[in-house]
């Protein structure tokens, strides 16, 4: 007997714009093809879409669920899923990439009530949601998609406030759905298992922590672990912890003035000989070139990396 083929899971980064991290993709050429695609992706940050025609599926691992026009659908980062048209349609979408934890900061942290709520809906959504149903939600979703196309005067506070109603009334929806489920599980079935790892190195990047400590998070042997985490993120562990401190001093490198040795520090690195040597590696480039390169790039462009961190081509039928 034949062994079951492996699902192929890719991970897309997509770096937003600094100050205010959200970007929307819309307009005609966001079409998704009938092509299946033969591997799932998942994102560093929340997808929000809106179906503007047709039908087809998102599936989420080996469970397929059908969209049709009007649906809107709210996936959290490290949740996989691939999207696809019925056979013979191409149906259009609106999409909006976002950091909810950076646009909405102290509306949803850890002393706000539901602060659980918002960050496990942060972690675990894959809400598909039609606007016949939630006429309410649409409305938000389509305000704040004008207001980021049209960008008039102070369309950024208007963003952010339209964005604290719309994850209100989520939270809500959410809440009311899995009230049942919480008390037997944490984390979504649909979640990939490094997750926990993922988001401890989110959140430490910057200390000095042993791979060890990821296998325990996500209750895997080490060799397993390392085994899992370079067929998803087709990286090692200790790689994809460098390369997140090189994308966080980036940030550093573009908004401040320190010097590459304390940026060096601050982001994880023991040396800055160590630091140029990755961010050599990673960028192509030394970081003083690389910051006087990147003062003078718009910052609502999407930077793509080489290798494993190359965000794929997001004019591409097949999502």
């Amino acid at each position: 007997m034949s062994k079951p083929k492996k699902t192929v899971i890719e991970y897309r980064n997509y770096e937003l714009p600094l100050n205010f991290p959200i970007l929307l993709l819309t307009g005609d050429r966001w079409h998704i093809s009938d092509v299946k695609s033969g591997k799932l992706h998942f994102h560093n940050c929340l997808e929000i879409g809106i179906c503007h025609s047709d039908s087809g599926m998102i599936e989420f691992d080996n469970d397929p669920v059908p969209f049709n026009e009007g649906d809107m659908t709210f996936i959290s980062r490290n949740v996989p899923h691939t999207t696809y048209s019925t056979k013979g349609q191409a149906s259009l979408w609106s999409y909006i990439f976002l950091q909810p934890d950076e646009m909405l900061k102290g509306d949803f942290g850890g002393a706000s009530p539901y602060a659980n709520v918002f960050e496990d809906m942060m972690q675990n959504s894959q809400i598909i949601i039609n606007r016949k149903e939630y006429p309410e939600i649409y409305f938000l979703l389509r305000a704040i998609m004008e207001e980021l196309e049209k960008k008039e005067m102070n369309y950024q506070l208007s963003v952010k406030g339209l964005l604290l109603a719309l994850f209100m009334k989520l939270m809500r929806i959410y809440d009311a759905t899995n009230d049942k489920k919480q008390d037997d599980k944490e984390v979504h079935e649909n979640a990939i298992v490094i997750a926990p790892a993922l988001d401890y190195i989110k959140e430490n990047y910057m200390f000095n922590f042993p791979i060890e400590d990821l296998a325990d998070m996500c209750h895997l042997s080490q060799t397993h672990f390392r085994r899992v985490f370079g067929e998803i993120m087709n990286t090692s562990p200790l790689c994809y912890l460098n390369t997140t401190r090189i994308l966080q001093s980036c940030i550093l490198l573009r908004t401040t003035e320190e010097s590459i040795l304390a940026i060096s520090e601050r982001v994880g690195f023991r040396s800055v000989s160590s630091y140029n040597r990755h961010f050599s590696e990673i960028m192509g480039t030394q970081p003083s070139e690389w910051r006087h390169r990147m003062a003078k790039v718009d910052k609502s462009s999407i930077l793509e990396y080489t290798g494993w961190m190359q965000a794929q081509n997001l004019t591409e039928p097949q999502k």
